[in-house]
């Protein structure tokens, strides 16, 4: 960082990215460069054998061939040692490595001459000069086959960090009016050019109703997001190691400022405590017995996952075989020829065929697949809705700008995701046909509306909620890790009425949001700038963190000074709105000075539902000497403003996964099981 610049352009990579690839070239051109000496030394005397002219060329071939690699042992040791010099910010320690670089790029030119030679002397048989040693032959031919494979890689690492953009004549274009990220010519270039990569490699999308919408949307979030940075592919990736690092810094010493406060979140073991002011359907139970239909809403590939060995024997009893050839109920859309996804659904929610009253898995951009199920058990008529599983859902995540929201009861100049929305309105369009949810409804007048979904299907689910409320009041909606970026303030708080939201530990998709990314955007290269270590050895750090965790002393030794990454009390770590001002030429070409100020989101978007936020308990001291255990879990009423940092953690993946969320459910109400069956002991007593 930034960029490094060979032959009049920019490229994706940093004069830092070097000390890795050429530690991994350095290995191989010292096995090459024994073959080929061991080779030498036996064709050497054979040379002499062979005609004249047939002769002198083999010697130049080996000899050359040694001294290339010698001389490219020798750049690549060089490169090695500038690259690896100075912190990521320290451009000038490393002005050495582009020259170094350009003399290793033209030394490939000599090199395909002589292997074109080397291909004629081995393949061919232009040239006649071979040894009765058919090992040293076969060396030759290996040594040649090698070398166009190198090549090849070379090519190919050449393609991957050549940027399209890269050229002098883009470095200073703006418009006259900076308006914000959207009004930059660059802007406009970079996102044609993203929008071109999605028609070519999501070709299968472009069939779709709004596939072009959602490219031209995505791709401007994409060239807005770093426009205005110097930042490469590998610098993300060491910010985000460092990131992991300040975060647990700033981790410990809120907690260490809470305990002499006596102040924070409270967290609780006691569920009867916690849910105490909570309405009576809003329970652990309930939402447990509802995430399995919105598990089951993922049909036969759920069920797979969760059961990588027996999945298919688990749902091969709930198929209809050649149900192609058999009258298709018209409840069931685009399902398979045995109705997979209707077994699945019915394997996981465990209910009749005859309780599915509809089902659709028709999936394009904004149209998410969905089921009406019947629950007798609790008397509900169950919407469940897929979350995101296709590349088609993962482009209605992504069309994550705020879109006005209108709904019967919500307040007036409510916003809300506009993928989601798209979503919900493809949703009522197809349980409008027919009337088909006031029919079911007729059919079952007692029973209560549920809706119910995970991560996308969430955030659909209580959307869609707020459109049906005028219709039925009662409604209730269970949602499962819901995106962040969902709803405008006011909307949000509106929604706490009807819906449950249930989010586990560092679940990063709760936390996902356009305005968290800016942030996280932010974050990164301020944290890039307090770094003191070399970026090879920040990732070497990152796979140790990985493997072992951050270690205590990293959480010091990292920063050129610790105080330019603590912040005030009360501060969020990533939410840092004031200007970042440039102090050195090189940090000059990595940001500019109002980055912090531009944003892509004209408006925040938060959460939905009252939000119930599970964690894993630390054990005390006394139960790690005694080997016990209390409760697993511990939880919290939360609020969406506690959701708006995108942290990086090691479980911030894993605790999105529905089947975690599921067996966290489980635990706690095994383990208040197990706590109400001890205190009925101890009362017998």
């Amino acid at each position: 960082m930034p960029a490094l610049r060979l032959f009049g352009r920019k490229w994706l990579a940093a004069s830092d990215d070097l000390v890795f690839p050429c530690l991994f070239e350095i290995v191989f051109r010292i096995v090459w460069l024994g073959l080929i000496s061991c080779v030498t030394s036996t064709y050497w005397s054979v040379t002499a054998e062979c005609d004249e002219q047939a002769g002198l060329a083999v010697r130049i071939y080996l000899a050359g061939t040694l001294v290339l690699i010698s001389v490219n042992m020798v750049l690549l040791v060089l490169l090695v040692n500038r690259s690896a010099q100075g912190c990521i910010t320290e451009v000038q320690k490393r002005t050495l490595v582009a020259p170094l670089l350009v003399v290793k790029i033209l030394l490939i030119l000599p090199e395909t001459g002589l292997n074109v030679f080397g291909t004629m002397w081995a393949f061919c048989g232009t040239i006649e000069c071979k040894s009765e040693d058919k090992i040293s032959q076969t060396v030759i031919e290996a040594i040649v086959l090698f070398n166009w494979v190198v090549f090849a890689l070379i090519i190919f690492g050449l393609a991957i960090v050549f940027d399209p953009l890269g050229s002098a004549k883009y470095k200073n274009g703006r418009d006259s009016n900076d308006n914000g990220p959207t009004e930059s010519a660059i802007h406009r270039k970079v996102s044609k050019l993203w929008f071109r990569r999605f028609r070519w490699a999501f070709c299968c999308l472009r069939k779709d109703e709004f596939g072009h919408e959602a490219f031209t949307q995505v791709a401007s979030l994409l060239s807005a997001l770093f426009r205005g940075t110097d930042l490469v592919p590998s610098d993300i990736m060491a910010g985000c190691v460092l990131l992991r690092v300040r975060q647990k810094r700033e981790t410990r010493e809120m907690r260490r400022i809470r305990m002499l406060n006596d102040d924070g979140p409270r967290y609780s073991t006691d569920i009867t405590r916690v849910f105490a002011t909570s309405p009576a359907w809003m329970t652990i139970k309930n939402a447990r017995h509802f995430l399995r239909f919105a598990l089951a809403a993922y049909g036969w590939p759920m069920v797979c996952y969760m059961h990588c060995c027996t999945g298919p024997y688990r749902l091969i009893p709930k198929m209809t075989c050649c149900a192609c050839f058999r009258r298709k109920p018209q409840i069931i859309i685009d399902d398979n020829c045995c109705l997979c996804h209707v077994s699945g659904v019915r394997y996981t929610s465990r209910i009749r065929s005859e309780d599915v009253l509809h089902a659709s898995f028709k999936n394009h951009v904004f149209e998410l697949p969905f089921c009406v199920l019947a629950d007798h058990s609790t008397k509900s008529i169950v919407i469940s809705i897929r979350g995101s599983l296709s590349m088609r859902d993962v482009f209605t995540d992504l069309v994550a700008n705020a879109e006005r929201f209108e709904a019967p009861g919500m307040p007036p100049e409510s916003s809300a995701h506009r993928g989601m929305v798209a979503g919900v309105d493809c949703m009522l369009k197809r349980l409008r046909e027919g009337n088909m949810l006031e029919r079911i409804c007729n059919m079952y007048p007692e029973y209560t509306l549920v809706l119910t979904g995970h991560s996308l299907g969430a955030g659909v689910a209580i959307l869609l909620a707020a459109k049906l409320r005028s219709r039925f009041p009662d409604l209730r909606v269970y949602a499962f890790a819901t995106p962040a970026g969902l709803l405008s303030r006011e909307a949000a708080r509106y929604t706490e009425g009807y819906a449950f939201t249930i989010g586990v530990g560092d679940d990063f998709v709760m936390r996902l949001g356009v305005d968290s990314i800016e942030n996280l955007r932010t974050s990164v290269i301020e944290t890039i700038r307090a770094c003191k270590l070399p970026k090879w050895r920040i990732m070497l750090n990152g796979f140790g963190y990985a493997l072992f965790g951050v270690p205590s002393r990293d959480l010091e030794t990292t920063w050129h000074d610790v105080t330019e990454i603590t912040k005030k009390a009360g501060q969020s770590p990533l939410l840092n709105e004031r200007p970042i001002q440039t102090v050195t030429a090189a940090e000059n070409g990595v940001l500019s000075s109002e980055i912090s100020k531009r944003r892509f989101a004209k408006t925040r978007l938060f959460t939905g539902g009252r939000i119930l936020h599970i964690v894993r308990r630390k054990k005390t001291e006394l139960e790690k000497k005694t080997n016990t255990g209390g409760p697993t879990f511990e939880m919290r009423w939360a609020t969406a403003e506690d959701f708006m940092e995108l942290k990086v953690m090691p479980r911030m993946l894993l605790d999105h996964l529905p089947d975690n969320v599921f067996r966290t459910l489980t635990r706690i109400l095994e383990e208040q099981k197990t706590h109400n069956g001890s205190m009925l002991s101890l009362q017998e007593i």
